[in-house]
């Protein structure tokens, strides 16, 4: 099967709220028309994920020499990493993967990151999602900045769900004056709210309806609410041939197929957010088993059940994994491994140059190594972020600047995404 018919075929087959209250989204084509099928997806992998198990270096004999019992065998031995290209295998937990690899919609960049150096969670989340490494004054995220900058048709700019993300709580990718419409987590995504009862509703509207700020506001909340429980409804039969009849073991799978059979069924919605959490592994991280593996493998079905839920929308969007930073080469005396600093990112969609691991590869020997125990970071997350606003949804430099203004200027050979 050709990539063409592959994304052809990657058909489904197998409580909102909304933040601030105006904004702007769309996407140019080439041909300087105004387009609005070409969509974006975040997930983030919260915790540090140990990018070094899932896209393993197997020819580094530092890998092996510090990882004596949570490294991933070689391509071949029992158990062993799934061969990407002679150089980087794949966790077998992420086998469910393999089949977008081949189909050239799935990459990976290898040792990258942000530039600072912090060893916290919350700093290094902060600095993902602001898109301004370091500046904790940055007052927005830089998702919602770009849903921002970017100009829209009249009936995107007008969507009530034009950006969305999955969660309870608005994330700080997706803080500041656009508005985000957010999906609770799991089977609460359609319980009733205290704002659906009619008397409730109505008693809002009455008190809300002559105000010139909150009385859009909510009035976009209750269009929200409507499209997306609606949808959400539609999509159960979905889910389930989905998943194959079977329930998943996180809420990750479900949330995905929610999310893409939205953005599928409405073609306003442009911006997704998904966010995965359990990823710290400091004890007991396994290899080919254990903990970190029992993570991957529902993660790599979720993965794979976003991808068929988006349907034909697959070959229009493009999917960023990505995580606040990677973790120490070498395993510590709890069998797990510790805050480090170079990490993976991974790149799914039709738009995506697949089939490969990008970027510059600085190697795990003892003198390449960040501060003498981490995978450095050769290239900076924003300049994959960048590409994919530039080439994919095709923003000018002066708005690319807008989204990441502290990002240096830098140039780069990687071709990460196809026009």
């Amino acid at each position: 099967m050709n990539r063409r018919a592959f994304l052809q075929t990657l058909s489904w087959a197998g409580a909102a709220w909304l933040a601030a209250p105006h904004g702007a989204w769309a996407l140019i084509s080439p041909s300087g028309a105004v387009s609005t099928t070409r969509r974006l997806i975040v997930v983030f992998m919260r915790g540090a994920v140990d990018g070094l198990s899932l896209v393993v270096p197997f020819n580094e004999a530092n890998y092996y020499r510090l990882r004596p019992t949570i490294a991933i065998g070689k391509p071949g031995s029992v158990d062993g990493t799934l061969d990407l290209d002679g150089h980087f295998g794949l966790h077998p937990a992420l086998a469910p993967l393999m089949p977008f690899w081949r189909q050239g919609s799935l990459a990976f960049v290898h040792a990258a990151g942000s530039p600072d150096p912090t060893r916290s969670h919350f700093d290094g989340q902060d600095n993902i999602e602001s898109g301004a490494p370091g500046n904790k004054a940055t007052p927005d995220g830089w998702l919602n900045r770009l849903e921002g900058v970017a100009p829209a048709n009249e009936e995107t700019r007008s969507a009530p769900t034009r950006a969305i993300s999955v969660g309870a709580l608005l994330p700080r990718i997706f803080k500041g004056r656009n508005r985000v419409a957010t999906i609770a987590s799991g089977a609460t995504a359609v319980r009733p709210t205290v704002l659906d009862r009619p008397n409730i509703s109505k008693a809002f509207q009455a008190i809300y309806s002559n105000d010139p700020r909150m009385g859009p506001t909510f009035a976009d909340y209750v269009a929200a609410r409507r499209e997306v429980v609606a949808a959400i409804d539609q999509a159960d039969p979905e889910m389930m041939a989905a998943n194959n009849g079977a329930p998943s073991s996180y809420a990750f799978a479900s949330d995905a197929v929610r999310l893409g059979t939205l953005m599928r069924r409405d073609p306003r919605v442009q911006l997704g957010f998904l966010a995965v959490s359990g990823w710290d592994t400091h004890a007991n991280q396994g290899g080919v088993a254990g903990q970190l593996a029992g993570l991957l493998s529902p993660f790599a079905q979720g993965m794979s059940a976003l991808a068929r839920s988006l349907g034909p929308a697959y070959a229009e969007t493009t999917i960023v994994a990505i995580s606040e930073f990677g973790r120490t080469l070498a395993q510590n005396g709890n069998a797990g491994t510790d805050h480090g600093h170079g990490n993976v990112m991974w790149l799914m969609g039709g738009p995506v140059v697949g089939g490969k691991v990008h970027g510059e590869w600085p190697g795990l020997d003892d003198a390449a190594l960040h501060e003498g125990r981490d995978l450095a970071v050769v290239t900076d997350y924003r300049t994959v972020l960048a590409q994919i606003c530039e080439r994919h949804l095709q923003l000018s430099d002066a708005d690319l600047s807008d989204v990441f203004p502290e990002m240096p200027k830098q140039t780069t050979s990687i071709r990460l995404i196809e026009t």
